[in-house]
């Protein structure tokens, strides 16, 4: 079997071009970020700008109607879109996700759905159950149905469905037991999606809770899950990742503008204007290199992704099993920068500007809020712990994990 047979390449882009061509509308979503925040308005029409500009193909090959961006140049224009609403990156997790998936697939089944994302639709991600659900259980069903399935279950944490034309989910065969990913068209009378999300942060991802009751599930979107992309936990990590490095980026270009236009100031301050306050300049400094840092390693850790994919296309498999270890690692590495570094910079920032800050019209602690929720996904106290257990034991990560409830 060929390279070609086998999977959809990505042709490289021009980066510059790339990021010349979207931060006009990056722009125009950051403008309306803070009274999106405050009245809790659900950016549907800022995703269908995404869609109409060719933003949510960006990895989808040039020839399916994409821009063929490798992951690294992905990854970087993630952060640009982070830096004006880390919602909206995180609302597309789960499209980003099935994208990727799709693009390693062999070709005959992979191109069906990269011509679709190539057209603009996009996918939301419903994998998560909730409630008194084992840990390893899976209650969501596939049942053959005539010339089709159907699926029935509930799925929590359901990021991005409700913006979605298709919803990605994990379910189980009810006739044999496999484990499967489903992709369902999400406008059908057996699906229901709710905004129910009741975190303090990243309120607008449109995560919540779908139900499906009987939902038709074609037969091309029926894939067995260990055909899943292996670096996918590396992939959604990066996704968060980026979301940390915007945040701690937006909150500096913020707080940056607000300083250079402050006229109040302090008796016991420097005795000048607050714009040129050294102390107040050095607050605003050092959120700026722990926003680049986080950007970094991000940018790194989306490298090492990039070389998971190259070897996906191969057929070394030593050589592949250890991209997605490094990619893993990476993805964890820029995890723990990201999280303590976005946390430090949304948090020091406030000492530049004193009480008026917290004014709520601001909305300035939206960037805390947004990285707090963000750095909690995928509890980092278990990253470092693998991180650690790699280099004293050299012991592989892991790739796949869940989560449910354990007897005590």
């Amino acid at each position: 079997m060929t390279r070609q047979d086998r999977s959809i390449t990505a042709s490289p882009a021009d980066q510059g071009a790339l990021k010349a061509r979207f931060a006009p509308l990056f722009e125009r979503i950051r403008e309306g970020a803070t009274r999106r925040e405050r009245e809790r308005i659900l950016p549907y029409e800022e995703i269908r700008w995404l869609k109409e500009s060719g933003f949510t193909a960006l990895r989808v090959p040039v020839e399916y109607g994409g821009s063929g961006a490798s992951l690294e140049q992905f990854f970087d224009l993630l952060i640009d879109l982070a830096a004006a609403d880390t919602n909206i990156v995180q609302a597309l997790r789960g499209h980003f996700a099935l994208v990727e998936d799709r693009l390693v697939a062999p070709r005959a089944v992979g191109e069906v759905w990269l011509k679709r994302f190539g057209q603009g639709e996009i996918a939301g991600n419903a994998w998560s159950e909730v409630g008194k659900v084992k840990l390893g259980d899976t209650v969501t069903r596939v049942t053959p149905e005539g010339d089709a399935y159907r699926v029935d279950g509930e799925k929590y944490y359901s990021t991005g469905t409700i913006f979605a034309d298709w919803i990605d989910t994990y379910a189980v065969r009810s006739d044999n037991g496999a484990s499967v990913v489903a992709i369902l068209k999400a406008e059908q009378p057996g699906i229901a999606r709710v905004d129910d999300w009741a975190g303090f942060g990243q309120k607008l991802t449109g995560t919540g809770t779908t139900t499906f009751e009987g939902a038709r599930l074609e037969p091309e979107g029926l894939v067995p899950f260990e055909t899943r992309f292996r670096y996918q936990t590396a992939f959604y990590q990066l996704v968060l990742d980026a979301v940390l490095s915007g945040a701690a980026l937006a909150a500096v270009q913020d707080v940056a503008e607000k300083v250079a236009q402050r006229k109040r100031g302090f008796s016991h301050g420097s005795g000048t204007v607050v714009r040129k306050d050294p102390q107040v300049l050095q607050v605003v400094g050092r959120a700026r290199a722990f926003a680049f840092a986080a950007r970094a390693a991000t940018i790194e850790a989306a490298r090492a992704a990039d070389r998971a994919y190259e070897t996906s296309q191969g057929d070394d498999k030593a050589a592949d099993d250890a991209a997605n270890i490094a990619a893993e690692l990476a993805s964890a590495e820029a995890q723990v920068a990201a999280a303590e570094l976005a946390l430090r910079a949304t948090s020091d920032l406030f000492g530049a500007l004193s009480a008026s800050a917290t004014d709520s019209a601001l909305a300035l602690d939206r960037y805390w809020r947004n990285a707090r929720t963000a750095a909690n996904h995928n509890p980092l106290i278990y990253k470092e712990r693998i991180l650690g257990d790699h280099a004293v034991n050299s012991t592989e990560p892991v790739y796949v994990w869940q989560i449910g409830a354990v007897e005590s």
